[in-house]
């Protein structure tokens, strides 16, 4: 999955669990960004690139959700 995927399933989440969701992509030349869900954020690094597992499982923790959730 990459960062663009995952951004898409956890805002189809927050929709389905009536939770705002949203992107801030940072100002200036790098690719990350902050991903809120509800008041809680996690930083998504690349958008176009891949996740690796232990990335997305530290992701998934921050924002206080399981894969499960974005299965």
């Amino acid at each position: 999955m990459n960062g663009a995927e995952f951004i898409k399933r956890v805002k189809r989440l927050g929709l389905k669990n009536n939770i705002p969701v949203h992107f801030e992509s940072r100002p200036g030349k790098g690719s990350h960004g902050r991903l809120y869900y509800g008041t809680i954020f996690t930083t998504v690094k690349d958008r176009k690139k891949e996740i690796r597992k232990g990335l997305l499982h530290a992701m998934l923790k921050q924002l206080g959700l399981s894969i499960n959730d974005i299965l």
